[in-house]
């Protein structure tokens, strides 16, 4: 499925997203993912960093959303589809160069707010991220506008 560029460019923008799957007993399972890569063509390219449930749960039933919503635009839209599992060894250079410049950047925008605020931790999550195990590469079948019809723009 074609995504529309505006879809894109918003999910582009997105430093993380929620990953829905369906686990054994058939119960919506969540789940926070950080995105590395979308295409028009309709694919979605998400890192994992643990082989935990919703590992487990695409293993057995390939159905997937994705979420993303900015809070202060009150925009955001949901992606249905099917994925496919991407084992470590086989992910992208891109990809992992794009997961890596982002914890960076994190880090960076951390520790400088911090200084401007002179508050002082010693804690910085990001830096204690395992490596990626795999790579979620989503089809997208389905896209859902989550924003109140009240605040979209007419059609043109």
């Amino acid at each position: 499925m074609k995504l529309l560029s505006n879809t894109v460019y918003f999910f582009r923008r997105q430093r993380f997203v929620i990953v829905s799957t369906l686990d054994s007993q058939g119960k919506i399972h969540c789940s926070v993912k950080g995105t590395v890569g979308i295409e028009g063509e309709g694919k979605v390219y998400i890192i994992d960093l643990y082989r935990a449930e919703t590992f487990n749960n695409l293993k057995r039933n390939p159905a997937i959303t994705i979420t993303a919503v900015d809070e202060h635009r009150f925009k955001g839209y949901s992606l249905k589809g099917k994925a496919k599992i991407v084992e470590r060894e086989k992910i992208k250079s891109r990809f992992m160069e794009k997961w890596e410049a982002g914890v960076a950047e994190r880090v960076s925008k951390r520790v400088i707010k911090n200084i401007k605020e002179d508050k002082k931790t010693e804690r910085h999550p990001e830096v204690l991220f395992p490596q990626p195990q795999y790579l979620i590469e989503m089809k997208v079948e389905e896209v859902v506008d989550l924003t109140p019809g009240h605040l979209k723009k007419p059609a043109r």
